[in-house]
């Protein structure tokens, strides 16, 4: 008897394709706001698949996660007062609660159902969701930052593409309602596509230009993804006072103890030697 093989396959470009042998579908659910999935596989493990897009894999989530909250957390090991908007399936949170140092994290995600599944089928990065510093809330992350006035020392904008409920998160005017909600030492990180294929760089050239035009430093920094589009991404980083290779002092982060997966002091500073392609396209943002 010939044993049926399953995959998963997504579409990331009209021309390429993703394919990934599922071993098990563990869950399925559509929100008012998007198609949500998860499934079990022997490559990747567990992977969350939003809208039919790969979101992560337990097998490459910490690249992401790493980056996204150590870098703004090295340049300025001070931070108090952290709010993550989206972020769903709880790994920056995971991240920023290894700082004892950290004191408050809100993290405000549209789609309750997505934070229930991942607690359900991806602990590996949902653990954290129920540290005391924690406070969950389940709104609009530009609705809930709009009217917030130099609280947070740190905002994350860990979203999904600039398409359905992650759209309201590339603005203007909600970028503009970050740099209001931070404090004078501040610093934004925002989830910010990627240089290779021209819809991704289409996005990360918009959402770039938008933060040059109100932030004293904003810069842009890579990490490498094997399940996302290309695998070549990037992160935009956004300051009112700390540049993060000028004001990097790697010797106070290491003071913190912690043991990451991908991220070190050697490749912060190397996340910000962006290549030449990425650089130009930056330059015309």
């Amino acid at each position: 008897m010939t044993e049926l093989e399953l995959w998963y396959t997504q579409q990331q470009t009209e021309n390429i394709r993703l394919s990934i042998k599922v071993k098990e579908h563990l869950y399925t659910g559509k929100s008012p706001y998007q198609q949500i999935d998860i499934f079990d596989s022997e490559e990747v493990g567990e992977f969350l698949i939003i809208d039919g897009m790969v979101m992560l894999t337990s097998k490459d989530e910490f690249i992401y996660h790493d980056m996204i909250a150590h870098v703004p957390m090295a340049t300025n090991p001070s931070i108090k007062r952290a709010l993550v908007i989206g972020g769903g399936d709880g790994g920056t949170v995971r991240e920023l609660t290894r700082y004892h140092s950290v004191e408050k994290i809100d993290m405000v995600e549209i789609d309750e159902k997505v934070v229930a599944a991942a607690k359900q089928y991806l602990p590996i990065t949902a653990h954290k969701l129920g540290d005391p510093r924690v406070s969950l809330y389940f709104e609009d992350g530009a609705g809930f930052v709009r009217n917030v006035n130099a609280k947070y020392d740190l905002i994350i904008v860990d979203s999904t593409d600039p398409i359905g409920p992650g759209e309201g998160l590339f603005t203007y005017e909600f970028y503009q309602s970050c740099y209001n909600a931070l404090t004078d030492e501040g610093i934004l990180v925002n989830q910010c596509e990627s240089p290779f294929y021209e819809k991704n760089a289409r996005e990360m050239r918009r959402a770039i230009a938008k933060v040059k035009r109100m932030f004293p430093i904003a810069e842009v920094y890579q990490y490498n993804m094997p399940t996302y589009p290309s695998g070549h991404w990037l992160f935009g980083f956004a300051s009112k006072k700390y540049h993060p290779v000028h004001d990097f002092h790697p010797e106070k982060w290491q003071t913190f103890g912690l043991h990451t997966k991908y991220y070190n002091p050697d490749v912060h500073l190397g996340s910000f030697m962006l290549p030449t392609y990425v650089r130009e396209q930056i330059q015309h943002a």
